[in-house]
């Protein structure tokens, strides 16, 4: 079994991961670089061994980015409560905006 992928897009669909490819939040430029080396041939083993992740994630990240499009690359924070503890401490030491 091979492990190239069957994704395609058109040169004007590069753009966007191009752009998310130099973010300044390191995974979401990881996950844009890994889309555009997915469309340059690369497979699964060569972009995680590149990233130091395993192929599963790859394959994860390929099929959310199918599915979702530019979104599915970005960070997003994360659902739940706010860090309410980590906020007073910082306050109490005067570095948090109130």
């Amino acid at each position: 079994m091979t492990d190239k992928s069957p994704m395609r897009v058109s040169d004007r669909d590069r753009v966007e991961p191009r752009l998310l490819a130099s973010s300044f939040d390191r995974a979401e430029a990881d996950r844009a670089r890994a889309i555009l080396l997915t469309l340059e041939g690369w497979t699964s083993g060569e972009i995680g061994q590149a990233f130091g992740v395993r192929e599963d994630t790859v394959r994860l990240g390929r099929s959310d980015y199918a599915k979702a499009g530019l979104p599915a690359l970005e960070t997003h924070v994360a659902a739940g409560p706010s860090p309410v503890k980590a906020q007073a401490a910082l306050r109490r030491i005067g570095t948090a905006s109130r």
